[in-house]
């Protein structure tokens, strides 16, 4: 079940904090509760992809994208994921997530989220996302000229840049559908 009251809580919390660049930093912290643990007494890996999409929520609304998608009637989807989880989030561990944009091309928006114990790294996760409209994705660009902002993508981090380069070769569909 989507956690609604930490998404009320998360809401609650953005209304009173200052508004975000649209390349600024978003922090919220959680602790990991009963519900969010698996099997093996840790955080469940798809409790930690909610968790972080609140974060990416929150960040869109205090950069003042959700409220532009409201408005132009536009969509937001994520388009690809790639996940590094190097620490066992442990029941009623207290944590941060921290979300910020790293960067755009001409069809994506990039973002980089983790979770922190402490000092260390628990999870980091790379995601690209798009916006979309009736007849598909909004550029980048568009997007940002209707929120107002006038700057220009920062120079994608080497390793985001090799992700995208490697993701482009892989096969779409996928070769093995199961019917074979």
């Amino acid at each position: 079940m989507y956690p609604l009251v930490r998404l009320a809580k998360e809401y609650l919390i953005a209304r009173g904090a200052p508004p975000l660049d649209p390349l600024g930093t978003h922090v919220s912290h959680h602790r990991c509760w009963p519900q969010d643990i698996d099997l093996f007494m840790e955080m469940n890996n798809g409790r930690i992809l909610t968790i972080l999409d609140l974060g990416r929520t929150t960040l869109a609304y205090r950069v003042g994208l959700l409220r532009t998608l409201q408005k132009q009637r536009w969509g937001l989807t994520m388009a690809g994921v790639s996940v590094r989880y190097r620490k066992r989030i442990r029941p009623f561990v207290k944590f941060r997530t921290v979300s910020k944009a790293v960067g755009w091309d001409h069809r994506f928006a990039y973002l980089d989220q983790s979770i922190w114990i402490d000092d260390e790294c628990a999870v980091q996760a790379l995601y690209r996302s798009a916006v979309t409209d009736k007849n598909g994705l909004v550029t980048p660009d568009r997007l940002f000229a209707v929120m107002g902002h006038e700057g220009v993508s920062p120079d994608l981090p080497p390793w985001v840049q090799s992700w995208i380069d490697a993701d482009a070769t892989r096969p779409w569909p996928p070769i093995d559908n199961g019917l074979t």
